[in-house]
């Protein structure tokens, strides 16, 4: 269990005595990192939450939808467009973190299908799901398709390989072999371009969000210990997942409710440091914290630093790239497979005007698979769609950037620790891990955890036990 440290960890600013009142804390951001470092510090510290846009929750967005239900009564429900999923073997704190706040959980089907323009005996479409054999074989034709049961036998080998290499160890040494670019290791291999294309290439997509060039140029490491934690790259014992029933924003509600200042559409301009503390400029006005967490993402962090950031901080916040997508909330079912044999909760489709190695990746997230939601009409979540959609199945538009984690950003993470509680300055986001729920949050308990080292914080029973391995 968590004890209290007597002097601040290496690389920290020097303990103080116990401070007769408690510290004011500023926490940028309020995705699931700044949510996670504010929750751990509630009765700790003096809390302000600044959110520079309209909502609490960052990549956790929930958004009402109106629409006839399966007894064709008009109804208005919730469904997610950010964070969607979770699992009981690699989200231990988020899954604690919902039983502590009561939030329910509903299973649910994280199926993968892959639409391929002109890829067909013929030009047709290939299509093709992993939901079961009848739908693999969603085109009965491919029964008989040389290039397609090429990829399948590819499928394997490649798990064979991947499950190898996790069970030795993914470790980041300069010589190692698991530094290689993924480009470079599916070519070592002599994988196929069909399986590259229409398997490898479309579940990258689906976990990452980025173009295809910058999935190849992720070192092997990244991708095969990230596979094999999911379970991605088995067949059997793959982990049960789970969804947010009746939309996540209600962890996010259950959080800021207890954050008496607590601030929307509030952007921070510039984060001033000096002996005393920090100063945090906001239009109009300039107030001073004892701390601050910094719960962006990485290059936002920078820009609010400015010039005053150290040296190591623009070396290691600067070198974490961002990829911009588009994600369009909608009801048009035309974007999907066309057999519905080949309907999954993921489904990927890639362009036919655009190359394989520059495309940008289109996927088309089926929310009644996902989610448990009471209408029959498919909703759909599409990023980055190859086209336009009609106006009238639009319900709206949401901009989300996702880290790129190649080889700098993978060096850069390394060295986040050495930056933490630095003129009272703390670091937390989902961009120090894999990018994803359980990375934000670990990181923002991790953020909270060492200012209540530096600042000689007495922590809750309830941070302690609710949060098993971040407090131990």
């Amino acid at each position: 269990m968590y004890t209290d440290h007597h002097s601040a960890p290496a690389g920290h600013t020097p303990a103080s005595p116990r401070p007769p009142h408690p510290p004011r804390v500023a926490i940028v951001g309020s995705g699931i990192s700044g949510l996670a470092a504010a929750h751990t510090l509630r009765g700790l510290a003096d809390i302000t939450l600044f959110e520079a846009g309209d909502y609490f929750g960052g990549h956790t967005h929930t958004v009402d939808m109106t629409l006839p239900n399966v007894h064709g009564v008009t109804t208005t429900f919730g469904v997610d467009t950010g964070f969607l999923v979770l699992n009981e073997r690699t989200y231990p704190n988020l899954l604690a973190l919902f039983a502590q706040l009561g939030v329910p959980i509903a299973k649910s089907d994280m199926s993968f299908s892959v639409q391929a323009p002109g890829a067909a005996p013929g030009g047709g479409p290939l299509e093709w799901s992993g939901c079961s054999l009848s739908t693999v074989f969603a085109q009965r034709r491919n029964l008989l398709n040389p290039r397609f049961l090429r990829m399948l036998a590819d499928i394997v080998r490649f798990n064979r390989i991947t499950t190898r290499l996790a069970e030795q160890g993914a470790d980041l040494r300069d010589n190692s072999p698991l530094l290689q670019p993924l480009g470079d290791f599916l070519r070592a291999q002599g994988f196929s371009n069909e399986f590259r294309d229409w398997y490898f290439l479309p579940m990258m997509g689906c976990i990452w969000s980025c173009p295809t060039d910058q999935m190849l140029a992720f070192p092997v490491a990244t991708m095969v210990r990230f596979c094999h934690n999911h379970g991605l790259i088995q067949v059997t014992n793959r982990p049960q997942w789970y969804t947010v029933e009746g939309g996540a924003r209600q962890y996010v509600q259950k959080i800021t409710a207890n954050i008496a200042d607590k601030r929307l559409s509030t952007p921070v301009q510039q984060v001033l440091r000096d002996g005393r503390g920090v100063r945090v400029v906001t239009e109009g006005h300039v107030e001073r914290f004892d701390a601050i967490v910094l719960a962006c993402h990485s290059d936002q962090a920078l820009r609010l630093l400015g010039g005053e950031a150290s040296a190591n901080e623009r070396e290691v916040l600067g070198a974490i790239r961002y990829q911009p997508n588009r994600a369009v909330l909608h009801t048009d079912r035309s974007v999907l497979p066309k057999s519905e044999r080949a309907w999954a909760a993921w489904n990927y489709e890639r362009s036919a005007s655009t190359s394989v190695e520059s495309a940008q990746v289109c996927l088309h997230y089926l929310l009644n698979r996902l989610q448990p939601l009471p209408v029959m009409q498919p909703v759909v979540v599409s990023l980055n769609p190859q086209r336009e959609i009609a106006a009238r199945h639009v319900v709206g538009e949401y901009a989300y950037d996702h880290p790129v984690f190649d080889l700098a950003a993978i060096r850069a993470q390394a060295r986040v620790p050495a930056l933490q509680g630095q003129l009272n300055t703390y670091f937390a986001g989902a961009w120090t891990g894999y990018g994803f729920h359980e990375d934000g949050l670990k990181s923002g308990l991790h953020a909270a955890r060492a200012l209540i080292d530096a600042h000689r914080l007495a922590p809750t029973a309830q941070c302690t036990a609710a949060l098993p391995g971040v407090f131990a």
